[in-house]
């Protein structure tokens, strides 16, 4: 394996890809089909915007019950 193809590869890891999708994206990459590698990144990027996404809602109900907690003591 090449220099650039590992550095590839540990992008890809870095970027939470599983075994799947960076095989996927490695055979595009060996054959050149640079509009499949981007199909293949831009999923993985909406479905770590899905996951950021829940995550924000999470933390807003956290927040909001911390908020409610709050106003009942003050009103102590």
């Amino acid at each position: 394996m090449e220099k650039r193809e590992a550095a590839v590869i540990q992008n890809l890891k870095d970027a939470g890809c599983d075994k799947g999708t960076i095989t996927s994206f490695m055979e595009y990459y060996e054959a050149g089909e640079v509009r499949q590698e981007l199909k293949v990144l831009s999923g993985h990027r909406k479905d770590l915007l899905e996951a950021l996404h829940i995550c924000q809602k999470q933390i807003d109900c956290l927040d909001y019950l911390a908020w409610q907690i709050e106003k009942e003591e003050g009103r102590k």
